[in-house]
């Protein structure tokens, strides 16, 4: 299976190691409904781009928090690999006690679900924004290299709630607070006629 926007999120059930460093065996995915959820894979722990990124989320929690965001991060590793590198200085090769939930993947069987399983080894960088009725609204995939922007994860959030609240959409390199537009031909023409060509 692999998972399309405006679908629903495949839901699953995993151990995760959660804020408190304690362990949630029934850790679910449909326990999050009535928030957004950001849903990001990473390859393993213990790895070299992957804490920039697990760090850099957990930096910018607030921001997803005020928008009723719920940030998860998931990989192939065991819960107690994940209980371990949360554990680990991050000047020694750990990520510090970073305040959301980290999912145990073992079998693999999300990362197949999503659609991130490379090589049937590790997830890819896959990033899935999941809306507060669990529908997917927006999916993106990196190569193992290419870290992702936390930046433009926050700058879709704000899009898909802006398009929630007001009925517009957002053009290119929209950003909170700039002028969206109607989706109408006179309203592209009013925007662009006001933005440039």
């Amino acid at each position: 299976m692999s998972v399309q926007v405006t679908h629903p999120a495949p839901d699953f059930k995993a151990v995760a190691v959660m804020p408190d460093n304690s362990f949630n065996e029934n850790f679910r995915l449909s326990d999050c409904k009535g928030k957004y959820v950001l849903l990001f894979f990473y390859p393993l722990d213990f790895t070299f781009v992957c804490p920039s990124e697990i760090i850099a989320f957990d930096k910018r929690l607030k921001d997803f928090a005020q928008r009723n965001c719920q940030v998860i991060g998931i990989s192939v590793d065991s819960h107690y690999s994940h209980w371990a590198w949360k554990n680990t200085p991050v000047e020694k090769g750990g990520i510090g006690n970073v305040q959301y939930p980290l999912v145990a993947d073992i079998t693999k069987q999300i990362a197949r679900d999503y659609g991130v399983l490379f090589e049937e080894s590790v997830a890819l960088r896959g990033l899935f924004l999941i809306d507060q009725q669990g529908i997917v609204r927006h999916a993106l995939i990196n190569d193992l290299p290419l870290g992702r922007s936390v930046d433009e994860a926050l700058r879709i959030v704000d899009a898909l709630q802006h398009h929630e609240e007001y009925g517009e959409v957002c053009p290119a390199n929209w950003s909170k607070g700039k002028e969206a537009m109607k989706a109408t031909a006179e309203g592209v023409a009013t925007y662009l006629d006001k933005h440039g060509k």
